[in-house]
């Protein structure tokens, strides 16, 4: 499946500046090849704004990219919805899409392919990873479980 392009793809909706520390940003993007850009940058804005930690900040913008391009090429969506959840020592990234899930753990990428390893990455860089369905039978949610707390030399 080809994602659609545009240039002037904008997202559905934006808010007008990150959320307070410990709060929730939830935004909506229109199914298009920019959107991962666009959730890395608002990533990259909140998780800077509740002052996570660079390594955090780093493994969460790979999370959501890999998160957005999934439900991007692998979906019939017309948009994805992300959010980051912030809550004690775990943030949680999410991506809401209108098409089917993983079913079950990645498989791995051969040696010569130049993709498939997403889902290895995510599972790679957090502590709990899973998808759920959508309340209403359309779509599904992939989500990923990070650790805040600084890691101990």
């Amino acid at each position: 499946m080809t994602v659609p392009t545009s240039s002037d793809a904008r997202p559905v909706e934006r808010p007008a500046e990150p959320m307070a520390p410990g709060g929730l940003l939830s935004f909506r993007l229109a199914a298009v090849q920019t959107s991962a850009a666009e959730a890395r940058r608002r990533t990259v804005e909140q998780l800077t704004a509740w002052c996570a930690p660079g390594v955090v900040c780093d493994n969460a913008q790979l999370v959501m990219s890999e998160l957005v391009t999934n439900a991007l090429r692998h979906t019939c969506s017309e948009w994805v919805r992300c959010e980051l959840r912030r809550d004690d020592d775990v943030l949680r990234v999410a991506v809401s899409s209108e098409g089917p899930g993983p079913q079950g753990p990645p498989a791995p990428a051969g040696e010569e392919e130049e993709s498939g390893r997403g889902l290895l990455l995510v599972v790679a860089l957090s502590i709990g990873w899973g998808v759920r369905r959508s309340e209403s039978g359309r779509g599904h949610t992939v989500w990923a479980d990070l650790d805040l707390r600084p890691a101990v030399p």
